[in-house]
This record gives structure tokens, sequence and C-alpha cells, in this order.
């Protein structure tokens, strides 16, 4: 059967990861979340004391990404994939809004990238491979069939990721959710190596006022578009 790369791009919260396990799971793919991989690491840093509001030990991070063992293990209750950091489930560990105040800045090490990276590659090079992150279609799989760029208001993304934290219990406020999501917007696409950014090719998507069902309807299509012009 006809297997191609899927690369989704885009911004925080803006349902990247929703659509792509939506993807995967309807054509039988194998889905990657590179910013799950990108959570672990900086939740290993911040258990390991490597990063925290008043220090960030960046050499002393580089010199263990050794013992860093990230993998995938699909829960049939859930239905997806889990994030297993060294063989624990860390799922929900890695999923606080602490870990995402760090996280961006984590995603500038060069050396944090340049592992992942070669990870990710080594996942999708037989395709079969729905991956959604921040430089999926520039820098991992630049030669992806069909590359996605998701966008949307930073309000809008900022009160899905609220919502979503207060639904899973956490305290938080709004006003900091669109703090944090504003100021991931601004790190991811200033950092030096692999900023995020639209590749020339991506098809490009707002799904400020798109529902669930009509994003997905509307990605599918251009997939089998891709699917089609790859036979």
């Amino acid at each position: 059967m006809n297997k191609i790369t899927i690369a989704i791009d885009g911004f925080s919260s803006t349902g990247k990861s929703t659509v792509a396990k939506q993807l995967a799971k309807h054509l039988g793919y194998i889905y990657v979340d590179t910013g799950a991989m990108y959570r672990a690491v900086t939740y290993y840093a911040m258990q390991h004391n490597f990063i925290s509001a008043s220090h960030f030990d960046i050499e002393g991070l580089v010199s263990e990404l050794h013992k860093i063992e990230i993998s995938f293990v699909f829960n049939e209750e859930v239905g997806f994939a889990e994030v297993y950091l060294n063989a624990e489930n860390v799922e929900k560990q890695i999923r606080t809004l602490e870990v995402s105040g760090f996280v961006s800045q984590i995603a500038t090490i060069p050396e944090v990238r340049y592992q992942l990276v070669k990870q990710q590659q080594k996942m999708g090079e037989n395709k079969g491979v729905v991956m959604d992150g921040r430089d999926i279609g520039t820098v991992v799989f630049p030669y992806a069939e069909l590359k996605i760029f998701m966008t949307a208001s930073a309000e809008t993304r900022a009160q899905r990721r609220y919502d979503e934290l207060i639904k899973r219990g956490d305290e938080v406020s709004f006003k900091d959710v669109l703090h944090n999501v504003q100021e991931r917007d601004y790190i991811d696409s200033n950092r030096k190596d692999s900023p995020l950014v639209k590749a020339s090719d991506a098809i490009e998507i707002d799904n400020s006022n798109l529902s669930l069902e009509e994003q997905f309807d509307k990605i599918l299509q251009l997939v089998n578009n891709a699917l089609e012009n790859n036979s």
C-alpha cells in the first residue's frame, strides 16, 4: 500500500497532536508527538535540577543526554501512545504548565535538538508516519509528501490550553496560560537553531473557527490528494 510522510508544524496549542492522532488512527500510520519528546527531556532536566526559575545548567544536561531514553507505548484504554521516559510513564507529568514554562528553553539547545531529530528521522524512515512539532517540515522531514502548518490566535490557543488544564484538575489562571503561550511563541520563533517557521511548501490552516470535525475533514482531504499525487 502506498504510504507517505505527513509533517504537521505550528504554534503551541493549535491542536497539532489532536489531529495528528486522528489521522494516524484513520490511516493506520505511526504517530510521533515530537513536542512530547522535548517535554520529556524538560521533565528530566527539572527532576535532576538542571533547570529552574533561577538557573539553567545547560552543560550538565547535555552531559547526561545519553542517559535519556524516550519511547512511545500504545495504551488501548486511552487510544493513543503514551510517553515513557527511561521506562517510566510520564504522560501526565510532562503536560503541566510548569513543564510548558521551560520546554521552549530546552528546545533551544542544539545538542538536544540533534539527538531528538536523529531519533525522529529513524522513526519515520519507512514512511507511514504522522509527526507533529515545530521543525518537522523544515528539518526532520524536509521532503515530506504533505506538510501542514497550523495556526490560531494566541487568545484562542490559550483558552483551549486553559480549558484542558482545568479539566485535568490543575489550578491555573487564564492570564498565566496566555502569558505562557505568548512567551513560547516568541522563543520558538526566535531561537537560533531550527526556529519555528512555515516551510515554503506547507499548507497553512488557521483553525481558530474550525470544529475538530471540520479540521479533520479538511486535512484528510489534503492527505487523500497527497496520496493520489504520490501513487
